[in-house]
C-alpha cells in the first residue's frame, strides 16, 4: 500500500479517544441510533441485554474445524500493512488493551507502577518523534485481582482508564457459587468499571446449558453498573463446539464480553478459537440487534499477533470492533514488542526489551 508523502501518521490513524461512556447524552428525543454501540451491515446494534435461553439454537451449532483451521491460517496473509499504516494499527492496538498483572507477588507498588504505563504506554520521547502528542494515547483498562482495585482506581483517577477486576475464584472458578457472587459484589464496590468472571468449565462439558445460562446470568447480575466480562477457557474446553455453544450461552446470559482464557491455561488464545467467537458474536448480533465485545487474552505477545487479531475482528465483525468498547487484549507482554516496532517506525533502529519495562 502507497502512501503520500504529505500524509501523516495522525491522518492515518484517527482515534477517537473519548468513550461513549465519557460523552454527554444526546439532547431532546432519543433514537436508536443515538444509544447504538455499533453498526453491523447496515444496521444499528445496542449493547446487549441478554434474552431467554434458547437450546433450539444451542443445540443446533455446529462447527467445521477443518474449515475454521484453513480460514484461521489466511488471516495474517490475506492482508499486510506497512510504514505510516502499521504504526497506525500498532498504535490502535495499545488503545484496546488491558494492562494486566495477576501474580501472587502482586504488590500495590506494582500495581501504581502498571497505573502510570497505562496512563502513558508509549515512552514520551517515542510519541514525540512519532508527532501523536495530541491522540492521548492510553490504554482501555488495568486488570488487577480484587485486593487491588482501589488502589489501581486511585492510581488512575481522572484518566478515563477502566479498572478490571478478576473474580469468581479466578482462575478455576471453582469456589461456592455465593462466595463468587459476594466477590463480585465487593469489586464493584470498590470501584470496579469491569469484571472478568471464570465459568464453570463443568457445565459445558455435560451440556448443562441451563446451569451455564443461570450462573452467567447471576454474576451480570451482581455486577450491576460494571460490564461483565466472561472468560470461557478455552483452553479447556476441548472441542471448537463447545467454545461455540458456550459463546452463545453466554451472551444469552448478558455478557458484555465473551472472553477466551485466562492466561493459566496451558494453551490460551488462538485464532481458530478467535475466528469460531467472533462468528458467534456476528450471529448473535444479527439475531437479536445487540451487540457483544470479544478478548482474546493469554499467548499473545508480539507485534505482528496484534494486527493479526486486528485484521480478524476487522474482516468478521467490521470497523465497530476496533474499539475498546468492543475489542481487547489481554496482552500485557506484547506492549513492549509494539514500543520497539514503533522506535523503528520512528527512528529505523530496534531498541532493547529492557528499554521498556511494563511495571
Amino acid at each position: 500500500m502507497h502512501l503520500k508523502n504529505s500524509m501523516t501518521l495522525r491522518d492515518n490513524l484517527r482515534i477517537d479517544t473519548s468513550s461513549s461512556l465519557d460523552r454527554q447524552a444526546p439532547r431532546g428525543p432519543i433514537s436508536p441510533s443515538d444509544t447504538a454501540i455499533a453498526n453491523y451491515a447496515g444496521r444499528d446494534l445496542q449493547a446487549n441485554r441478554g434474552v431467554p435461553l434458547n437450546l433450539d439454537w444451542v443445540n443446533a451449532v455446529r462447527v467445521n474445524t477443518s474449515a475454521v483451521e484453513r480460514r484461521a491460517q489466511t488471516i495474517g496473509t490475506r492482508r499486510t500493512v506497512k510504514k505510516e499504516w502499521q504504526a497506525a494499527w500498532l498504535l490502535r492496538a495499545v488503545t484496546c488493551m488491558d494492562l494486566t498483572t495477576l501474580s501472587g507477588d502482586d504488590t500495590d507498588e506494582r500495581v501504581r507502577r502498571l497505573c502510570a504505563k497505562a496512563r502513558q504506554p508509549i515512552q514520551h520521547g517515542l510519541i514525540q518523534k512519532l508527532g501523536i502528542e495530541s491522540l492521548a494515547i492510553k490504554v482501555a483498562a488495568v486488570c488487577v485481582y480484587h485486593a487491588f482495585v482501589e488502589t489501581a482506581r486511585r492510581a488512575i483517577e481522572g484518566s478515563g482508564i477502566h479498572v478490571a477486576a478478576v473474580s469468581t475464584g479466578f482462575p478455576a472458578g471453582l469456589s461456592p457459587f455465593e462466595e463468587r457472587l459476594a466477590e463480585i459484589r465487593r469489586s464493584v464496590e470498590a470501584g470496579a468499571d469491569e469484571i472478568d468472571v471464570v465459568i464453570t468449565r463443568a457445565h459445558v462439558f455435560g451440556g448443562k446449558w441451563q446451569a451455564l445460562y443461570d450462573e452467567t446470568a447471576a454474576f451480570k447480575n451482581a455486577c450491576g453498573p460494571a460490564h461483565l466480562k466472561v472468560i470461557l477457557g478455552t483452553g479447556d474446553l476441548l472441542t471448537l463446539r463447545n467454545v461455540a455453544r458456550a459463546s452463545v450461552v453466554a451472551m444469552m446470559a448478558g455478557a458484555d464480553f465473551i472472553k477466551t482464557s485466562t492466561g493459566k491455561e496451558a494453551v490460551n488464545a488462538t485464532l481458530p478459537v478467535s475466528l469460531v467467537m467472533t462468528r458467534a458474536i456476528r450471529e448473535y448480533a444479527q439475531e437479536t440487534g445487540m451487540a457483544v465485545g470479544f478478548k482474546p487474552a493469554g499467548g499473545i505477545r508480539t507485534a505482528k499477533q496484534s494486527l493479526d487479531w486486528l485484521a480478524l475482528m476487522k474482516e468478521e465483525l467490521g470497523d465497530s470492533w476496533l474499539k475498546a468498547e468492543l475489542f481487547r487484549f489481554g496482552a500485557s507482554g506484547m506492549l513492549a514488542d509494539i514500543e520497539r516496532q514503533l522506535e523503528h517506525h520512528a527512528t529505523g533502529r530496534y531498541s532493547a526489551d529492557y528499554r521498556h519495562p511494563i511495571a
